[in-house]
C-alpha cells in the first residue's frame, strides 16, 4: 500500500479547544504518523503520514473538529514522505 504525507493548517477556532489531542486521537485511530502543533497566528497546522484513505478520512475529522472548535478551513499540500517515522505527536 502506497504512503502519502500531507502538510495541514486548520483556520478558525482551534486554539484553547483541544485541538491538537483530538487531532494525535483521530490520528492514531488511522494509524498515521506525524505531528500537530499550534501556530504563532492562531491556528494548528502539522503533517500527517499513511495510506490515502487514511488521510482522506483524517482530513475529514480535521475539518470537523473537536465540539469546542469552530473550523472555518482546512489547507493541504502533498510532501515527501518521511521514513522511520513511528508515531503521531505534538510538537
Amino acid at each position: 500500500m502506497s504512503q502519502q504525507r500531507i502538510s495541514f493548517k486548520i483556520h478558525g477556532r482551534v486554539q484553547g479547544v483541544n485541538f491538537r489531542s483530538f487531532a494525535v486521537k483521530k490520528a492514531e485511530g488511522l494509524k498515521l504518523t506525524g505531528y500537530v502543533t499550534n501556530t504563532s497566528d492562531g491556528k494548528v497546522s502539522g503533517e500527517a503520514q499513511g495510506s490515502g484513505d487514511s488521510i482522506k478520512s483524517y482530513l475529514k475529522e480535521l475539518s470537523n473538529g473537536p465540539s469546542a472548535a469552530h473550523v472555518v478551513k482546512v489547507e493541504k499540500e502533498e510532501i515527501g514522505v518521511k521514513d522511520g517515522e513511528g508515531s503521531f505527536g505534538v510538537q
